[in-house]
């Protein structure tokens, strides 16, 4: 087993559709403690998405946030509840084309997920202030990695922010042991490090994207793709 590298041969067990349903829904539920500990979306959420939110408050725009490739809904579900503290006026909606995860996904107020790729809400002249992604890149082909960055900057009028892991051997340790306590009857520990394998490090993430598209680093083991339009949405 080599990190030098990225997996792209590997496949995660959830994404089989014969796999454990009972051991799937497990790790739908668990995926909620593993986002707070590793993702980082509090700091991106602070950063990045909370000075958005502001700017579409001052000029009274309720803000969108769409959520591509959503799994269960929980970083959707934790955004919307944080700007909802903040006092912003936001509504949700969490798309995936795994009826398994929409499935297991749980709907409330202003938060909607429905079964769909990205191109669909494109074909369907859909846009949203924000778009956001949790762990979606390292699982997409070339060809999928270009057309969500594509749907994304059609879809987002303001910010668009895909989170992934930073491959890297500390990033694979520290996730085989801190994943022990969560992962009894679970995919967590086994995808988790199989997504580390599949993902890139900053290098070859700046190296992937097309302009205006830049790297971030929100923590150690996290890089962002992110996207600020040229001509972005102007508030009055």
């Amino acid at each position: 087993m080599t990190l030098a590298v990225r997996a792209e041969h590997l496949a995660e067990r959830m994404d089989d559709p014969d796999c454990s349903e009972t051991m799937l829904r497990r790790t739908y539920e668990r995926f909620g403690l593993v986002n707070r500990a590793v993702a980082c979306w509090g700091r991106v959420y602070r950063e990045l998405i909370r000075p958005e939110l502001a700017a579409l408050e001052r000029a009274g725009h309720a803000a969108r946030i769409l959520d591509i490739g959503c799994g269960a809904g929980d970083v959707l579900h934790r955004l919307i509840a944080a700007a909802r503290r903040d006092g912003f006026a936001v509504a949700g909606v969490g798309i995936d084309p795994d009826a398994r995860a929409i499935g297991a996904a749980r709907p409330g107020p202003g938060v909607h997920f429905r079964r769909a790729y990205s191109r669909e809400l494109v074909d369907e002249g859909a846009t949203f202030d924000l778009v956001v992604s949790n762990h979606l890149l390292h699982h997409l082909g070339a060809d999928e990695f270009d057309a969500l960055l594509a749907d994304s900057a059609r879809l987002g009028e303001r910010l668009s922010v895909h989170s992934d892991i930073a491959r890297g051997r500390l990033a694979y340790a520290a996730f085989s042991l801190g994943a022990l306590p969560v992962a009894p009857g679970t995919f967590l520990r086994v995808d988790g490090l199989t997504s580390i394998r599949r993902s890139y490090t900053p290098a070859e993430l700046a190296e992937r994207l097309p302009a205006p598209w830049r790297v971030e680093r929100p923590g150690r083991f996290r890089l962002l793709a992110v996207h600020r339009p040229v001509s972005p949405r102007i508030l009055p």
